[in-house]
Parts: structure tokens; sequence; C-alpha cells
């Protein structure tokens, strides 16, 4: 069985690698993005089986991000990964699925097979 590949994007590093680290533990390859445009251009390069994005990216907003990457592969699920916050709830309507902070990497994942 071929390992499965998540790219995560957000601006908040110690996030990012904590997450990354847990994911790895469980068996999954992880790549980590810092901005929507390192995001897309990651995505453009590399397969990956799905995408775990922050609703709150430094350069573009993450529906600008998930509909770059919906043109290029629109069967890799796209999952928003925030806090309750008052655009949240608008938001959950664009995404494949909605993980609050903190969830464990398995529900992340579990969310992403669904």
């Amino acid at each position: 069985m071929r390992e499965l590949k998540v790219l995560c994007v957000g601006d908040r590093a110690a996030r990012l690698n904590l997450l990354r680290g847990k994911l790895e533990e469980i068996g999954y390859k992880v790549a980590a993005a810092n901005s929507g445009e390192e995001a897309i251009e990651m995505f453009r390069e590399e397969e990956f089986d799905g995408v775990l994005m922050e609703s709150a990216l430094p350069d573009y907003d993450s529906l600008t991000v998930r509909d770059e990457m919906r043109r290029m592969r629109p069967a890799v699920p796209v999952l928003l990964y925030a806090g309750i916050g008052r655009s949240t709830p608008m938001l959950l309507r664009f995404f494949d699925a909605y993980v609050r902070n903190p969830k464990s990497p398995e529900s992340v994942l579990e969310s992403m097979r669904s």
C-alpha cells in the first residue's frame, strides 16, 4: 500500500510543525506550505491525496487557493482547518470538510477519506 501524501497550508509554523509531526507518526507523508502562493505551486508540481488548509492565509484567501487547486485536480479533497470564527460558517459550504482545532491527526484523515 502506498503512503498517502497530505499538503498542510497555513502561516502558523508551530501549528504546521505539530500537525506534520503527528501525521508523519501515523504513517502519512506531509508537505507544508506557509502561504497560498506556495501551496498552489506545490500542488501544481506534486501529487497530493488531500489538502488541509487554514482559513486565514497571509497572501490569498483560502477560497482562492481552493479554487485554483480544484481547477488543477477537482477530485482531491480540500479540508478547512480552523477555529470557529465569524467567517467560518460561510466558508464551510465551500470545502469538502471542516476540521476544528484541535483535532487528532486520525480524525483529520478520516474527514479526508469521507
